[in-house]
């Protein structure tokens, strides 16, 4: 049973570098989402909310890996 084990980490490790990261990505499009369902309905805004929630994602990401 290791072996599968094994084989998880391995195929997530594929995929997901960082974790916090991709749960960041992950909520941050749920909570966009929401937004654009509820709150937000031209769809410019969307976009812009999205992208900038992203890039802000992404910059919070790169400065913790260079301090690391």
């Amino acid at each position: 049973m290791q072996w599968l084990r094994s084989i998880f980490n391995e195929l997530f490790g594929l995929f997901v570098d960082d974790g916090s990261f991709a749960i960041a990505i992950v909520v941050w499009l749920l909570i966009t989402w929401f937004l654009s369902a509820h709150i937000l309905t031209d769809s410019k805004w969307t976009g812009l909310v999205l992208f900038g929630g992203l890039a802000a994602i992404l910059v919070e990401s790169a400065r913790r890996g260079a301090r690391r």
